[in-house]
């Protein structure tokens, strides 16, 4: 208490301002600038296209170059460049509104394939996953193979008739990762199944390409804005 008080004390004596030898000026307190320089609240949005329907309305008067940069797959930011006071404003954050699926965790039959269809785009992939997903038989999941890779399961291949299948992986899958006006990146994953004893089959995905799909993403939204601004001056788009 004593301390705080002494503090608040000195705190309230006026700056000494002392001129050395050198002419430098020196003070025995930190001093700040007070300036007047009000920014806008920034605005948030959804979609690229609402986005470039703002930026091409004109409804705000923007001051020097803007930029557009692409932060992430599923988000971009528009902001001023450098005012007088070395200060920028940001005028938009766009997030994209997107399905999540829980990648790298196992999931009860059910879910992964509910999620397998409402949260992935339809390709070759996704239907042999599903497929396989859909006859495998409880109970037959065998461990990792020779090679420590590859699982077998028994699948119904008819009415009555079974036959041991190598469970496919890597699969190539295109999930809603990114905003919906680009297309959404396809990337390698690693299917795996097990068996739970209080759940049942279980279905995971895990990622396998390094996060490569992230760059592929951000170059796709980077273009699209470029394309979509080409007839605006004074708009940078960064990646």
């Amino acid at each position: 208490m004593i301390k705080s008080a002494l503090e608040y004390i000195v705190g309230l004596q006026k700056p000494n301002i002392i001129e050395a030898r050198d002419g430098w000026q020196y003070s025995d307190k930190s001093l700040e600038r007070i300036s007047y320089n009000p920014k806008a609240r920034g605005i948030e949005l959804t979609t690229l296209s609402s986005l470039i329907e703002y930026i091409k309305s004109g409804v705000d008067k923007m001051q020097g170059d803007m930029i557009v940069h692409v932060k992430t797959p599923q988000k971009v930011a528009l902001y001023s460049s450098l005012d007088d006071e070395r200060t920028r404003e940001y005028v938009i954050e766009v997030n994209a509104e997107l399905p999540t699926f829980p990648f790298g965790r196992y999931l009860g039959h059910e879910e992964f394939c509910i999620g397998l269809q409402s949260k992935f785009l339809k390709n070759n992939d996704r239907e042999l996953l599903l497929k396989f997903a859909g006859t495998v038989e409880a109970g037959t999941i065998a461990n990792y193979g020779d090679d420590g890779v590859t699982q077998k399961a028994t699948v119904k291949t008819g009415v009555a008739s079974k036959s041991d299948a190598v469970v496919p992986s890597p699969v190539s899958l295109q999930a809603y990762r990114t905003f919906v006006e680009i297309e959404q990146p396809e990337c390698q994953y690693i299917f795996r199944m097990r068996q739970d004893r209080d759940q049942g089959i279980e279905c995971a995905l895990f990622e396998a390409d390094g996060g490569a799909w992230k760059l592929q993403a951000m170059q796709s939204i980077k273009e699209y804005l470029r394309v979509n601004l080409t007839e605006m001056q004074g708009y940078i788009v960064i990646a």
